[in-house]
């Protein structure tokens, strides 16, 4: 039964619909680009399939537009998934439970994917459509943008024929973004060796913290699970000699860790002390994320007497030294767009391994020189630690263009439907607009969108009357082009 068949507009809630009840997480876009492809084929439209997933379709000029350039209309097909504890979905076969909540569409305990699900579902009403004027139209929609705009990185444009580019992806109406930080995910691996021991299996839990995008959210100092679990190893070896059996924190390089874990072996008569300090340092860290993490939790939860492989003493020093000393957060706001975060990074996903403690990072900038220092700062710990780097999904920044004809058009367009301004403006988070600059001469683009709150959270809602107006701004646009 459809959930969202009586919203408007109708096609497009009927193809977002479709998408979400499509598996579609980064590195698992199979299933949703054949079904793109079959969307084209029924429609007898040309398209595009590469090996890794991406797809273009084309669609020909309306009567009276024969003559006019090309747009490009853009997006990715892939989401983060993130759920709650408590979730049984599986984001790699399942489909997400979609509701409505008044305004919004949201997500029964998972994330929802209005990003970028809302810009697929915008181009295949516009593509299923008889009676909207427009030009001849350019499709394209990349796999694994959440994880490093993999698949923009990796395609190939050649085919296109138009110098003109909505993006949409982005998530505060009324904004359009005209450049963005470039950035990169950094790997590292911290060789760790093992020992047994007999002791009291405990596991601790960080975790009620908001979490968010590592881009857009970063300047909100939201707190990361996996850095402050440095912070819990630090107190408690202050009162209790432990070792680490295992540790997880994050799903997503490019989310804020809303939750880490780890289970730990300490001497039995210790159990007390222990859960009297991490009491105390819940207590400072409430405090300390007053504002923007008051729901912080530690919880300990003792297991049992067990025999188990435990990190050596020389191992825990190491994976401590790494969570107390590698940077994190914003490091510089910029000199030249007052407010505007320049550079940061977000240790995304931490998980210990039997021989190596595994982290990914993503590290963003507008400006690449920096991009390279705090990647260089980050290699100089790991390797301090005895650990190696690798490095993917390396993109540009997008510079802004200080002539634009898509911002002068669409600006007229959105104040001639709605009576007031645009903002313009810059943005830390990441945008394939870059990729595609570099790849197509001369390129024109913005980048906007509905509004759509709590991105890359199970808190993500999408609004319902924001996602119609940026329809009709669509339409329209395409209208004068």
């Amino acid at each position: 039964m459809s959930v969202l068949e009586n919203l408007q507009p109708q096609k497009v809630f009927h193809y977002f619909e479709e998408i979400c009840n499509i598996p579609h997480g980064s590195r698992n876009t199979k299933q949703i680009s054949d079904y793109l492809v079959q969307f084209a084929k029924d429609h007898n439209l040309t398209y595009y399939q590469d090996d890794l997933n991406n797809v273009i379709i084309l669609k020909d000029a309306t009567a009276g537009y024969e003559n006019s350039e090309p747009i490009i209309i853009q997006g990715h097909m892939d989401m983060v998934c993130e759920k709650e504890n408590d979730c049984d979905i599986d984001f790699e076969k399942d489909g997400i439970r979609l509701m409505i909540d008044g305004d919004f569409v949201t997500a029964d305990q998972t994330t929802l994917g209005g990003d970028d699900g809302i810009a697929v579902a915008y181009a295949l009403a516009i593509l299923d459509s008889d009676d909207i004027p427009h030009p001849a139209l350019e499709i394209v929609i990349t796999v694994d943008e959440e994880i490093g705009m993999l698949g923009a990185f990796n395609m190939d444009l050649s085919m296109l024929k138009g110098h003109k580019m909505l993006n949409i992806d982005s998530d505060v109406e009324g904004h359009f973004l005209t450049s963005c930080a470039g950035g990169m995910s950094l790997i590292a691996d911290i060789p760790v060796k093992r020992t047994t021991q007999v002791g009291l299996a405990t596991e601790i839990t960080l975790t009620g913290l908001v979490g968010g995008h590592s881009g857009s959210e970063i300047d909100k100092e939201h707190g990361n699970a996996d850095i402050l679990m440095g912070r819990v190893f630090s107190t408690l070896a202050e009162v209790t000699p432990f070792g680490v059996i295992d540790m997880a924190g994050g799903l997503k390089d490019n989310a804020i860790p809303r939750e880490c874990r780890a289970t730990i072996l300490l001497p039995e008569e210790n159990i007390n002390a222990v859960t009297d300090t991490l009491r105390t340092l819940e207590t400072a860290l409430k405090n300390e994320y007053i504002k923007s993490d008051a729901g912080l939790r530690i919880l300990v939860n003792p297991i049992g007497i067990q025999k188990a492989d435990i990190l050596d003493y020389a191992s825990v020093n190491r994976v401590l030294c790494y969570l107390r000393m590698v940077p994190n957060g914003v490091l510089h706001m910029s000199q030249i767009m007052s407010g505007l975060v320049e550079t940061s990074l977000n240790l995304g996903i931490l998980e210990l391994k039997e021989n190596s403690l595994h982290t990914v990072t993503s590290i963003r900038s507008s400006v690449s020189s920096r991009k390279e220092e705090v990647k260089e700062r980050v290699a100089m710990v790991v390797e301090l630690l005895g650990g190696e780097i690798t490095i993917e999904g390396d993109y540009p920044a997008w510079e802004y263009k200080d002539q634009s004809d898509v911002r002068t058009e669409i600006a007229a367009v959105y104040k001639d439907l709605f009576g007031k301004e645009p903002i313009f403006e810059a943005i830390h988070a990441g945008l394939e607009c870059g990729i595609f600059s570099e790849k197509i001469k001369n390129l024109d683009c913005v980048s906007f969108g509905p509004n759509n709150y709590d991105i890359h959270t199970p808190k993500e809602r999408l609004s319902i009357s924001s996602t119609e107006r940026m329809w009709k701004l669509i339409l329209e646009f395409l209208k004068r082009a």
